[in-house]
């Protein structure tokens, strides 16, 4: 491969706008400056969705050696909190990235956006409207008919401008009176039919109080806010290309030149997953999860308990790229992405989710013996060993013996020989049963010249399974996390998302049995259990001692085989 050929490989790689945030430094606009912004609002969680826009604008920024602008649009007092704007900021700095001291709130601009609003209403470019809310609909018109001229459209500035300082002195009740844009009622672009600019509320607000009762919608905040900051590239989600031309409309009418350029891009759409805030808090205020972050949410908070780290949030949305057009994404790519990481920084433990005794009857009762096994099998040197103690009595999975087994069964069974992990040889020899004929213990031999696993006279043993001493073990409750859904879209088609949720979404094991050398591990610990998946301990409820598990994933994509059945 020739220079020339890597150079064009090269450009094609980088995104659509890396290409246009490059076209304009090297073309001279905003000084050489780059200056991006996340501006959530503070009435939610951030969800993975979420994520993937800050990794764009918080990565784009940080490549250019400039620190991005973090930025609450709290506008609408009703639904903001700030339960919610602490727990964005968490969230954020969690991800690996850092605002510094660019952390803004629109609310920092209300006196400066009344102004300019003010000023459009002295252009003759907005208007006090009486009209309520749904005959403003009414007469917003429809893609292929134009809109109807507000009666109050053709007010006096002199009255516009004391209609709308009397809104703001809250002479009158909310819902009353709207301020609008005098744009075009026939304009093709709907956005541009006279769009609200401000709404009566008389509500707290949670940073200001009782000082405004007249709040700015998203659309005459956003751009104004951006030029406020010298924001020089306002990457937005695709559903905001239709407002572009009103973004731009505001940032002239005002006249403010060389002003933020505003991107699209598609936003993250995940299969088995939700990302509409209103109906994530809609699962939360009706108890079908526990909390926002519930581990089978999709918030960050939720899949930080569930033992998601930075780097596989960060890993995977730059595997889903930045596109121009809406996709949905599997969420086998996510589960790649955390199973890739802790793949290599997890270390391996043994624990048993299920336990069935197991007693090695040729085994001496009060004998001990302790085990050097690795952390990672792989890599001894770097994370080290543990001690594993084995005694006469150990917990094996259930599911690791079969009475009457099928031909491709090599785990524990009636005069089948298998290897305990690390440890020894050993050979079932007889079952206990309870009335019911279930077996409750599996009795066996071992081979005590077998130590380490391996068969003194080299016969072969095809069967490997991990186990816990009964006598060491530590007991522990685990939970089973699965998909939040059964259906790869939930809510489409106007279906009620309450009842696709997966019944099995969540599995409480309270008398799994895990190796001693747990006893002491913090929260926000990631295992990985050998041969069942990957664990961490939840940051809620786990003590050490007192051990809480919450399963990440399973060590394989259960649900590809489930897909394939259907």
């Amino acid at each position: 491969m020739n220079d020339e050929t890597k150079t064009k490989e090269a450009a094609e790689s980088v995104d659509f706008i890396r290409r246009q945030v490059a076209a304009d430094i090297e073309a001279g606009v905003n000084d050489g400056r780059v200056l991006t912004r996340f501006p959530p609002e503070p009435n939610g969680y951030l969800h993975i969705g979420h994520a993937k826009a800050i990794c764009i604008s918080y990565g784009i920024a940080g490549e250019y050696g400039f620190t991005p602008n973090l930025r609450f649009d709290d506008t609408n007092p009703i639904k903001e909190e700030d339960e919610y704007v602490d727990a964005i900021k968490r969230d954020i700095a969690w991800l690996g990235f850092d605002w510094g001291s660019n952390e803004f709130f629109t609310s920092d601009y209300f006196g400066q956006l009344f102004e300019w609003a003010q000023l459009l209403i002295t252009k003759g470019k907005a208007y006090v409207c009486d009209l309520a809310g749904d005959e403003v609909k009414a007469t917003r018109g429809t893609l292929t008919e134009a809109g109807s001229p507000s009666p109050f459209r053709d007010r006096s500035v002199e009255e516009n401008l004391d209609l709308f300082r009397r809104m703001k002195a809250g002479e009158f009740p909310d819902g009353s009176r709207t301020l609008r844009a005098k744009i075009d009622m026939a304009a093709p672009n709907l956005n541009l039919r006279d769009p609200v600019m401000y709404r009566i509320l008389h509500a707290e607000h949670h940073r200001t109080g009782a000082e405004w009762c007249i709040y700015p919608m998203y659309d005459w905040a956003h751009g104004q806010s951006d030029a406020i900051e010298k924001i020089t590239h306002s990457l937005c989600s695709l559903e905001f290309e239709n407002h572009r031309p009103l973004y731009e409309w505001y940032l002239e009418a005002i006249g403010i030149e060389g002003g933020p350029r505003q991107i699209e891009f598609a936003r993250l759409n995940l299969n088995y997953t939700m990302m509409s805030k209103r109906k994530l808090l809609q699962l939360v205020e009706e108890g079908l999860v526990g909390g926002w972050d519930d581990p089978r949410m999709p918030t960050l908070s939720g899949l930080r308990r569930r033992g998601y780290t930075p780097e596989s949030i960060r890993t995977f949305a730059e595997k889903v790229g930045v596109a121009k057009r809406d996709s949905v994404v599997d969420i086998a790519l996510l589960e790649w992405a955390i199973r890739d990481h802790l793949n290599t920084t997890a270390p391996r433990v043994m624990g048993v989710l299920r336990p069935l005794k197991v007693v090695i009857e040729n085994y001496p009762k009060d004998q001990v013996d302790e085990f050097n096994a690795p952390y990672l099998p792989d890599d001894h040197e770097r994370m080290g060993t543990r001690k594993v103690p084995f005694s006469r009595e150990i917990w094996v999975e259930q599911s690791d013996f079969m009475e009457e087994p099928h031909r491709k069964f090599w785990r524990l069974a009636p005069g089948r020989e298998v290897r305990l992990r690390w440890a020894y040889l050993v050979t079932c020899t007889d079952v206990v049963k309870n009335d019911e004929g279930e077996v409750i213990e599996v009795r066996c031999t071992y081979d005590p010249e077998s130590r380490g696993g391996s068969a003194p006279d080299g016969r072969r043993v095809r069967g490997t399974i991990h186990w816990v001493s009964a006598r060491h073990a530590l007991d522990a409750e685990v939970r089973l996390y699965d998909r939040l859904f059964v259906d790869p879209n939930p809510g489409a088609g106007g279906a009620d998302f309450r009842e696709q949720l997966n019944p099995e979404s969540l599995e409480v094991l309270t008398d799994a049995k895990v190796e001693p050398s747990l006893a002491t591990i913090d929260n926000e610990c990631r295992v990985q259990f050998e041969r069942q998946g990957y664990f961490v301990t939840d940051m809620v409820d786990h003590q050490p001692g007192k051990p809480v598990f919450n399963r990440t994933v399973p060590l394989r994509d259960s649900w590809a085989k489930i897909a394939k059945k259907k």
